[in-house]
């Protein structure tokens, strides 16, 4: 494009003065058809320029490939991405290439800016974009137990797709929510790569200005382990994240209702999988495929699972009372005597409450309670000291839990034996339940009341496998021998022998 002033020269000279074009090429120095071109030129609307498609004949062949490693690569950590020479010694080794690696750097710079750039408009979860995902608690009536209560499930939801999974938990707590997307995040073999969740307690602290969040210890380790962007509603904004509210809806309309009849959660979670897989053989409300199909897309772009699995677990030191029971929420457990008015570390988890060692060995665990004030005892532990102090154990939650077998030989046991019994008890529980201990016991009382050390010894042959070794019957027959009797009268014979 000649300049303005040029042009105007040039349409001036020839349509007002009726110059020649060849005049005015010389003048101007330009082609004559140059000066044709812009005299007659009647459209000098601004045009957008076309974008060049030059033809790469080396490199044109591997672009989709590099394309795909780029895209790989960029789900990794940055330290086991494939650097760009790496990128070109393959291409040279595996497919015969001959360009120069400065052209394979060159484009794995542009393409990655123009990857990265992609991946930083689709994490606005708001826009129904590939690998992103949704995530909030619901609540749904339930049968448990006998009694009709009320329990949380947790919704990961995929707007692009339209897919869903759900799990149902006891509580909203930090270590439900995050053990539900765990769960998901290993069923499904990837991690979404940006997540959407309202200001929820269990991730979030604190709202700060200008739209930050303080988000809790376990949270914020939990992102940084799996390795995906998450944002937060604004307060009181859920139609922020509108998709998961809706599916929290249908989970509950269509899967949930009448209350279902819970015997154990985590059964009834290996259900739901495919509860939710199956919903997905319908068509989108709005595309013209299968939610299934879409949410191959979805898995296509989600971001590869860390090598180790992430436990979710948070840890506290807390303070025993005089009998070793501590405080978890509202409910006790028991630790152990040497712990009474002491700290102990726990370590907490959505089902279990452990007690730890100095060293980090488990002492006791506890399945996890919910719910008013409750408490759990493991008596285990407090064995030993029972077996200081015999004659209180009938005055224990211990022995109501005892098997009968167990009481009837406590009951006959003299003064020296029970507290053997109970010590050898101590040892067993700690790694075993009371069914084998207790039919050792029975095996052992076949000839009357057995010693402790015969519990032990047929306890030790029942779990080493070599079973009970029966009376020995000797498998020989011997010399009949000669009725015996009184007197001299052998004697007698014996010498009248002699005599013949």
């Amino acid at each position: 494009m000649l300049a303005v002033a040029e042009i105007n020269y040039i349409r001036h000279e020839v349509n007002k003065k009726d110059c020649t074009y060849s005049d005015v090429a010389k003048r101007t120095g330009r082609d004559p058809r140059t000066i044709k071109k812009y005299a007659e030129m009647e459209d000098f609307n601004q045009k957008p320029k076309k974008k060049q498609n030059r033809v790469a004949p080396v490199l044109g062949p591997v672009k989709s490939l590099l394309d795909e490693w780029i895209k790989e690569d960029m789900k990794k950590k940055k330290k086991f991405r494939r650097t760009a020479k790496r990128m070109w010694d393959l291409l040279k080794d595996n497919h015969g290439f001959l360009g120069s690696d400065r052209t394979v750097r060159e484009y794995v710079a542009m393409r990655k800016a123009e990857f990265l750039n992609e991946v930083n408009d689709a994490a606005l979860p708001l826009e129904a974009v590939s690998g992103t995902a949704q995530v909030d608690f619901g609540e749904a009536p339930f049968i448990y137990g006998g009694e009709d209560i009320v329990l949380p499930y947790l919704v990961v939801s995929f707007p692009f797709s339209n897919a869903f999974y759900f799990q149902v938990f006891p509580s909203q707590n930090k270590e439900c929510f995050l053990e539900g997307m765990k769960r998901v995040f290993h069923y499904m073999g990837g991690v979404p790569k940006a997540i959407r969740f309202d200001n929820l307690s269990p991730a979030v602290k604190k709202i700060l200005p200008n739209g930050e969040r303080q988000l809790t210890d376990e949270f914020q380790n939990f992102v940084l382990h799996y390795g995906f962007e998450c944002e937060f509603c604004n307060p009181n904004s859920g139609n922020e994240k509108g998709h998961v509210e809706t599916m929290v809806k249908y989970v509950r309309n269509n899967f949930l209702l009448p209350g279902l009849h819970v015997i154990n959660l985590d059964d009834l979670n290996k259900e739901l999988w495919a509860t939710a897989e199956k919903d997905r053989e319908r068509k989108h409300y709005q595309k013209e495929w299968t939610i299934s199909e879409l949410f191959e897309e979805d898995r296509a772009a989600f971001l590869l699972l860390p090598p180790k699995e992430y436990e979710c677990v948070r840890y506290e030191t807390l303070k025993a009372d005089k009998y070793g029971y501590i405080k978890v929420d509202l409910n006790l457990y028991s630790t152990s005597p040497r712990y009474a008015l002491g700290k102990v570390l726990v370590k907490i988890s959505y089902n279990k409450v452990e007690i730890l060692n100095d060293d980090q060995q488990l002492v006791v665990s506890h399945s996890r309670m919910y719910g008013q004030y409750r408490k759990s005892m493991k008596w285990q532990p407090y064995l030993n000291l029972m077996a200081k102090r015999p004659t209180a154990l009938k005055y224990t939650s211990f022995y109501d839990q005892l098997p009968e077998e167990w009481k009837s030989y406590f009951s006959a046991c003299t003064v020296a034996e029970k507290p053997e019994a109970l010590k050898l008890l101590s040892i067993i529980l700690k790694d075993h339940d009371f069914s084998v201990i207790t039919k050792a016991l029975v095996i052992a009382s076949e000839h009357g009341h057995p010693s402790v050390d015969a519990i032990k010894q047929v306890f030790y042959q029942l779990i080493n496998g070599r079973g009970i070794r029966s009376d020995i019957k000797p498998n020989i027959s011997l010399p009949k021998l000669p009725e015996a009797t009184r007197g001299l009268d052998h004697y007698d014979q014996f010498h009248k022998g002699m005599d013949a």
